[in-house]
């Protein structure tokens, strides 16, 4: 495990320290956007590690790493939630990120929509971000920004609101010199990597947060956790790519989620994935299960 020196804003435990911060949690995220994004993000609400549940206990829920909600007045001056961003940093490439942005979408549209609701204009634009410390789609891009779009034609508009926005930190291709900065110190949070404006008041941030002696007592036991819940998330994610490949072969049987659950060996469930992926049947599939759960 690292130092808590040896941290860097990639790092879950550093992000959301940061965010969780009074002082520099919203002047923090908020200069951090404006970059990434290019435009001013002024007013915001942040709530690090927000949970949202599942409809059932039987539904996967999702813990958001940083959710930051933009504010902006109506017309009658009351303030209302604008846009959201799904702030999530990943260092290990170890999901189906598309689908894992789609579901993200999904659990979070359904939280701001309320019983009664008559019209889907009062949903924030939202922003699934993921700054990751490694190449997804392997084009060396800075940026991937994705829409949806009219296959038909392409020139029309599909105003839903989304932005899947991947940010690669290891990317050499696109973006502004700004962005470049940023996704290095993002990378390699350190004074050597503060090469502009935006980038040193990032470091100060962070240096500030680095120091907190409160912070530095629980960095191993909040830590710990983080990573424990991580590992959940792996494996829940990991789950729903093996029913869903043996979807298309037939009826999924009753109970068989919650044998994949009994299993807590990462090495199996991931052996279990790739005969999910060549299996001709669920039947053939079963074969390969463990007869000791």
């Amino acid at each position: 495990m690292k130092s808590l020196e040896e941290l860097n804003l990639i790092d879950d435990f550093l992000m959301n320290a940061v965010a969780q911060d009074r002082e520099v949690g919203e002047p923090c995220l908020k200069r951090i956007l404006s970059v990434l994004l290019e435009r001013e993000i002024d007013q915001v609400e942040i709530t690090p590690q927000r949970l949202i549940k599942g409809w059932r206990p039987e539904i996967k829920g999702v813990r958001l790493d940083v959710e930051v909600r933009e504010l902006v007045s109506d017309a009658n001056g009351d303030k209302i939630v604008a846009s959201i961003f799904d702030v999530e940093p990943h260092n290990q490439d170890d999901l189906a990120f598309p689908k894992f942005a789609r579901y993200r979408q999904a659990r979070i549209d359904g939280n701001y929509m309320q019983r009664g609701d008559r019209t889907y204009e009062k949903l924030p634009d939202l922003y699934i971000i993921s700054i990751t410390g490694f190449d997804v789609f392997g084009e060396d891009q800075m940026v991937y920004t994705f829409h949806n779009q009219c296959k038909e034609v392409p020139r029309l508009v599909y105003k839903d609101g989304v932005n899947l926005i991947f940010f690669n930190t290891e990317g050499t291709k696109g973006g502004s010199q700004a962005i470049r900065n940023m996704l290095k110190y993002i990378r390699n949070s350190r004074e050597i990597s503060a090469v502009d404006e935006d980038t040193r008041a990032i470091d100060g941030f962070v240096q500030q947060v680095k120091t907190d002696p409160i912070l530095r007592e629980s960095y191993m036991t909040i830590g710990d956790v983080i990573d424990r819940e991580k590992r959940y998330e792996r494996r829940d994610t990991r789950i729903d790519d093996i029913l869903d490949l043996l979807a298309d072969l037939g009826e999924i049987p009753d109970g068989l989620r919650s044998q994949l659950e009994g299993i807590r060996d990462e090495g199996v469930l991931k052996h279990l994935h790739k005969v999910a992926a060549h299996a001709e049947s669920i039947e053939d599939f079963n074969l390969h299960m463990p007869i000791d759960l």
